[in-house]
């Protein structure tokens, strides 16, 4: 099947309808062309994307598939009616059916928060980040009494993005810390991680991936040899068993895949909201 380009259209961010999307796209052995367009909130907006929309058809000689999250009645009915295109509409295949068993209709809310200013779920989150950035790498032992969870590993195996989409979408402070040749040396996990082995949770990864990764940033250093690579993955996975800590391999998942084991693992609880 020849590749095709996908609007995700949203009177929001988009992130919504591009999630969902690409995790029914994921399904096929496809690349497509995407392009988000959002903040369409008005019928005017709407129809400058329709256009958009049936141009594309013009010039590739297929109709795009369209995901729209869309609140306004007149704009999302513009699009779903005169788009050349296959639309796939969130709200009426997932809102419409939910007002029906509820017995309720829906807020019609733009976006996840209706004022951020009053959300105590937002503002969570942003502690979570500040906390993650300032708890990245080692910077800071302050506050680690408070910290979710701790991720352990070697340089570079996946700990800096997972702490951060914790942050971002579970709203989980986490800090990680890097375990250096020095710990190897000393045949210990960092003193300071010992009062919080609970919260710790190790990521690994394979000597050839770490290689490459780190090949990247200092090529031809000892940093990145893969002889030094394997002795490090090694000393940090025995060092992890030794101490009881649980550990899985970031080579062959997404930060997704890693964020939810963690969560399953340290933080049950937030998987309940």
């Amino acid at each position: 099947m020849p590749n095709r380009t996908v609007f995700f259209v949203s009177d929001g961010t988009g992130i919504t309808a591009e999630t969902f999307g690409n995790s029914i796209l994921a399904q096929f052995s496809t690349k497509h062309r995407h392009v988000r367009r959002p903040f369409i909130d008005t019928p005017e907006k709407a129809r400058q994307i329709l256009e958009e929309i049936n141009t594309t058809v013009a010039t590739e000689g297929q109709r795009p598939i369209v995901f729209i999250t869309l609140i306004d009645e007149e704009a999302r009915r513009l699009v779903h009616d005169n788009a050349n295109a296959l639309v796939l509409d969130m709200f009426q295949s997932f809102v419409e059916p939910l007002e029906s068993e509820l017995g309720i209709k829906s807020n019609h809310r733009v976006g996840r928060f209706s004022d951020v200013a009053k959300s105590q779920e937002y503002h969570d989150r942003i502690e979570a980040i500040n906390f993650s950035l300032a708890h990245d790498d080692g910077q800071s032992a302050r506050n680690l009494d408070s910290a979710d969870v701790i991720l352990v590993g070697v340089s570079r195996s996946g700990k800096t993005p997972t702490s951060l989409y914790l942050a971002m979408q579970h709203g989980v402070k986490a800090a990680n810390y890097p375990l250096i040749p020095e710990d190897f040396e000393r045949d210990c996990l960092p003193s300071m991680l010992e009062p919080y082995k609970r919260k710790c949770f190790g990521l690994t990864i394979d000597a050839d991936r770490l290689s490459q990764i780190r090949n990247e940033r200092r090529p031809g250093s000892k940093y990145a040899a893969l002889s030094n690579c394997r002795y490090e993955i090694n000393e940090a996975e025995r060092l992890m068993k030794r101490a009881g800590i649980s550990w899985l391999s970031s080579t062959h998942k997404s930060i997704e895949e890693i964020a939810t084991t963690i969560l399953r693992d340290i933080r049950p609880d937030r998987l309940i909201y």
